[in-house]
């Protein structure tokens, strides 16, 4: 494999087309997640996760609003995600279990839960993995677990892979960039550095492990560069909706014009 740099550097250049579009289309997590949604707001997200060309991997919606979303989204195939600690990442773990707890209860079936990554990056790490590893125990086996690095505010590469590491040890199932809730989302240069980290956990861990970018994506462009780097560094046909997800609300549209939808 050539190196990361390397790869970086080649993925920022791949050029959108058809292909890439529709999987992009295909492992998007599309996400409403703005304190002013309503059920209307759901609704016209859930119509929009299922097109001509195939549907969403999943909508990311609060946690108030996933009986609905389960509702509309019945027998489509599209997941329902919620989210947990958000955004702030607080180091509460009571309150972040007893949250994830009614998330499971409401029939979440994904949970993306922020690491206390303020507490991380100062050095109290055993704490902010502690809180990881009760959201798992919640969450249980069948609750897809994404957890919340908020690497741009850890801003170093080597904390960036150490959590990385840290949070699959305590459970994740995926590792996500970003909220999207404070400047900076993801990067390429962030995510060589996390998909390296699930390349060499999966044989430590024995089992599947997923990379979610999240924060700043707008276009197939960007997406694909996403999935050029997954492509090298884990491998051609690593890359489905199973083990890399989009967390996007804009980016469909752009979807939709490759596609000609």
């Amino acid at each position: 494999m050539k190196d990361l740099n390397t790869l970086t550097a080649e993925a920022a250049r791949v050029r959108a087309d058809e292909v890439y579009a529709l999987r992009t289309l295909t492992s998007m997590d599309l996400t409403s997640l703005g304190e002013d949604d309503t059920d209307e707001t759901i609704r016209d997200l859930c119509a929009r996760a299922v097109t001509p060309r195939g549907h969403v991997a999943a909508v990311c919606v609060y946690d108030r609003f996933v009986p609905l979303a389960l509702d509309e989204l019945k027998g489509t195939g599209v997941r329902v995600a919620t989210v947990c600690n958000f955004p702030h990442g607080l180091p509460d773990a009571a309150q972040a279990v007893a949250e994830a707890r009614a998330q499971v209860a409401a029939g979440a079936q994904e949970v993306d839960v922020v690491l206390p990554y303020k507490r991380y990056k100062a050095g109290h790490r055993d704490q902010a993995i502690a809180l990881l590893h009760q959201v798992r125990e919640v969450c249980g086996e069948t609750v897809l677990l994404k957890v919340i690095l908020e690497t741009s505010q850890l801003q170093s590469l080597k904390i960036i892979a150490e959590a990385s590491r840290d949070a699959i040890e305590a459970g994740a199932d995926f590792i996500k960039t970003s909220t999207g809730k404070v400047p900076g989302g993801a990067t390429l240069e962030v995510a060589a550095v996390m998909l390296d980290a699930i390349r060499e956990m999966t044989p430590k861990v024995k089992r599947t492990l997923g990379f979610k970018p999240s924060g700043g994506l707008k276009t197939v462009a960007d997406a694909a560069g996403y999935l050029f780097l997954a492509d090298n560094i884990m491998g051609e046909g690593w890359a489905t909706p199973q083990t890399l997800r989009f967390g996007a609300s804009g980016l469909l549209n752009d979807v939709k014009k490759h596609l000609g939808l």
